[in-house]
This record gives structure tokens, sequence and C-alpha cells, in this order.
């Protein structure tokens, strides 16, 4: 089995309407999101995938993120948590590829708000 995975940071704001704590405030994060997929059939290339079709779906599965209030977006219900992140930007990168006709979908999303925290989505 192979697994590639591309990286991307952005910027956002949020607030955790459910929680009762500093969270609930309103905050901000430089976000680090991974998406990773696996397959085991490489092209006549030898590639999975190409790098730069991983990296233009991931920027444009987060591109409606950056610099915004993740609680404007109304997937998050208003309790953007970075589980939720990660699924969000999940589903919109499968999405992506397949619009793109890439034979490939996601194998799992990693969402760090801090270097020491992170929220995952796979299947």
């Amino acid at each position: 089995m192979y697994t590639l995975r591309v990286e991307i940071e952005f910027a956002a704001a949020h607030f955790l309407s459910n929680y009762h704590g500093k969270c609930e405030k309103l905050h901000g994060h430089n976000y680090k999101a991974r998406l990773w997929v696996k397959g085991e059939e490489l092209d006549k290339g030898g590639m999975l995938v190409d790098f730069s079709i991983l990296k233009k779906t991931l920027k444009q599965a987060t591109e409606n993120l950056d610099h915004s209030c993740l609680n404007d977006i109304d997937e998050f219900m208003n309790d953007p948590s970075a589980e939720r992140i990660a699924r969000y930007i999940f589903e919109n990168a499968e999405k992506i590829l397949i619009e793109m006709g890439v034979n490939i979908t996601p194998w799992r999303v990693d969402v760090f708000e801090t270097q020491t925290s992170m929220a995952s989505y796979s299947l």
C-alpha cells in the first residue's frame, strides 16, 4: 500500500458555543491541515497521484476557511471543532478529486490547532 501526504496552513477564528471555558470566546489559530491518500496501483510514471494535484486539492478544500470566522460556515453548526473541520476538509477534498477525474479518494485528514493538538477524520 502506498501512502501520500500533503499539508497546508491557514489562519482562522472561531468560538465554541457548547463548550465552557476559554475556547467559548472568539479566538484564532494558525491551523495546519494534512491530506492523506493511499492506494495500491501506481500509474505508468510510477506515481500514485502527482503531489501537485493533491496540493491543489487541499488548497481548494480549505480556501474558504482561510482568514475567516469558522462559525459563519453552516456545516460547523456554530461549533467549529477541530474534528468538524477535519471532516469538512475531507469531504471537500473528496468532491474536488472526483470533479477533477482523479481516481483516488482521501484516506485521512489531520487538523492541527496547535503543534500539540490534532484531530483526524478518516474512512
